[in-house]
């Protein structure tokens, strides 16, 4: 089973992207999409994140907007949600990827927002970045409610510059010209990886290394502020759902 990592910066088309390879008949893992779940009524994480933030329990789940304020704002407690979010968001994972190899699936995809960001390229086969020109990117996010010129700076420096993205990945897909070539590049790219053989699952996920911590993702050469976590809690902190691409 071959793993195809999707990943790009805000408003580049992701979300679009990764619905594309659904329609292609390709399992797509989405990270927000189970952070989301996690919070919600009966989700995994409400009552350790509840105990570990009494203030955003409520109606038995989270606020995930009052969540991001405390937790982005303050390294000790983002590192406390880091520690209960993060086992969770991985054990979905490797369900997802047994349930894909049990089924002999030939191609999964793992679309995680931040996956440079946090390491994740080292437990997929390839990885497939989504980008498009920074003038249309910036009319994408200024069109959604709340969002302003500021807010997307903010955005910005939290993850690895998109030209830095495109330079790592196996494969990219443009989506500032038009939406058939974007879906045709989409299916190019699992004509050439349906039949690979891939490495990554489960040889590199059996003993899987810790995501790092702030911490260490600021120590990293290009000194930006990356969210440790999916971008599902980032966008909870700004108010808006611009990390969401």
């Amino acid at each position: 089973m071959f793993v195809l990592g999707l990943t790009g910066s805000v408003a580049m088309g992701k979300s679009t992207a990764a619905k594309v390879f659904r329609s292609l008949g390709v399992p797509v893992f989405d990270a927000d999409a189970v952070v989301h779940r996690l919070l919600e009524p009966g989700g995994a994480a409400v009552e350790p994140v509840g105990e570990a933030f009494p203030d955003c329990r409520g109606d038995g789940a989270i606020d995930r907007q009052r969540l991001g304020r405390l937790a982005f704002g303050d390294s000790p407690a983002l590192a406390r949600l880091e520690a209960i979010l993060h086992p969770l968001v991985r054990d979905a994972e490797r369900r997802f990827l047994a349930r894909a190899a049990a089924t002999r699936r030939p191609l999964v995809v793992l679309d995680i927002p931040l996956l440079f960001e946090t390491g994740d390229e080292r437990r997929v086969d390839a990885v497939a970045v989504v980008s498009a020109p920074a003038f249309l990117q910036c009319q994408r996010v200024l069109r959604r409610a709340g969002m302003t010129p500021d807010r997307l700076a903010a955005v910005r420096r939290r993850q690895l510059p998109d030209a830095d993205k495109r330079r790592r990945a196996d494969f990219v897909i443009a989506t500032g010209l038009d939406r058939r070539r974007a879906v045709a590049a989409i299916a190019a790219i699992v004509d050439v990886v349906r039949n690979r053989q891939g490495g990554a699952w489960p040889q590199r996920w059996l003993a899987a290394p810790r995501r790092p911590s702030l911490a260490a993702t600021l120590r990293r050469p290009w000194q930006r502020p990356a969210e440790p976590l999916p971008s599902e809690l980032a966008s909870m902190a700004r108010g808006a759902s611009c990390a969401r691409s």
